[in-house]
């Protein structure tokens, strides 16, 4: 691992360790934790990204899909 310096508001900074207190983390595991789960989200919005293009590129063809109608119907027995 390796030591950075992370300039943060102050507010921010005290809301931060009150959240501490209640995590039982440190800083450092609180700050590893929120930019793995920034780095997921941001795959997530670029995997959604290239899904959106791919339609915008090429969009369903009316009746593309109508083959599968019958799987969605969902019997009440």
């Amino acid at each position: 691992m390796r030591t950075i310096q992370v300039t943060i508001d102050e507010s921010l900074l005290t809301e931060v360790d009150r959240a501490l207190q209640q995590l039982g983390v440190t800083r450092s595991a609180f700050i590893r934790n929120a930019l793995q789960l920034a780095l997921r989200e941001h795959n997530i919005f670029l995997l959604e990204r290239k899904h959106r293009e791919g339609y915008t590129k090429k969009p369903v063809e009316p009746g593309e899909f109508d083959i599968w109608e019958p799987e969605q119907e969902w019997k009440n027995e």
